[in-house]
């Protein structure tokens, strides 16, 4: 009898878990529809990085993504404006496939998306993903937060793993808005568990068709005077052909569409 009881509760408590981790998942792919849209975009991406309250380093870029009907996650491709040394410089990726084109010497190399763009931003902060696609999701609880402007927020805590190695980090604490969905706040860590950063979604508008964060503040995990700024303005649909996704096509790019 005992037994019977004890495996009735095991019985219980692994559904319970099961329905859980499906919800958690559910809620991550909820907060990625509000941070992308579903259909093909563009937009420009300013990123300003401070040390000790004063400004280091600026860039723009002009960002082209496209949803893989094949996957679900975005492919993406970026075209340096500014600084002058790097203007005309393409980053490209599809699926785990990163790519950095230089047009002085028309070669791509493997890049990682790890590596850091500018100040704290890395190439997977800037690129559009969905990360239901790369993470396996794990509801923490309900907890009381400072958002991005410094107000407090009840948020649900997710714990993501990553689940593939498209994935840009090991594994990310993520705060989100238990009624809408939003995301306020981001923990990135490296596989030893080390915080690498935190990012601030905030400065949320009517844009693509739904409430976007439209800036995203990246802050050191070791050096909390070292912030890097995410400004992204001039949001636009257009339809971005499948061919400026590939390798072998960025020595011939040349953007029709767009900014």
């Amino acid at each position: 009898m005992k037994v019977r009881i004890a495996t009735l509760i095991l019985s219980i408590f692994s559904i319970f878990f099961v329905h859980a981790e499906e919800d958690a998942q559910k809620i991550l792919e909820k907060s990625d529809h509000v941070r992308n849209p579903s259909n093909s975009f563009c937009l420009i991406t300013n990123i300003t990085s401070y040390e000790g309250g004063k400004v280091s380093e600026k860039s723009k870029l002009l960002l082209y993504s496209r949803p893989d009907p094949n996957t679900g996650q975005f492919q993406t491709l970026l075209k340096y404006i500014s600084p002058q040394r790097d203007a005309g410089k393409l980053t490209l990726k599809n699926g785990r496939n990163l790519w950095l084109y230089d047009p002085t010497s028309q070669v791509s190399i493997p890049i990682s998306p790890q590596q850091r763009l500018l100040g704290q931003a890395s190439n997977g902060d800037v690129i559009t993903s969905n990360w239901a696609h790369d993470y396996n999701a794990k509801i923490i609880g309900v907890e009381s937060i400072k958002d991005g402007n410094l107000k407090t927020r009840d948020a649900l805590r997710l714990h993501l793993t990553s689940r593939n190695a498209e994935a840009a980090y090991s594994s990310m604490d993520i705060w989100i808005d238990k009624d809408y969905f939003k995301t306020f706040k981001v923990q990135f860590y490296a596989l030893n568990g080390t915080l690498l950063k935190t990012t601030f979604y905030r400065h949320y508008e009517r844009i693509l068709n739904g409430t976007r964060p439209t800036e995203a503040i990246i802050i050191d995990g070791m050096n909390h005077d070292k912030i890097t700024i995410i400004k992204n303005t001039d949001f636009k649909f257009i339809s971005v052909p499948e061919a400026w996704m590939q390798r072998d096509y960025l020595p011939n790019f040349k953007p029709e569409y767009g900014l």
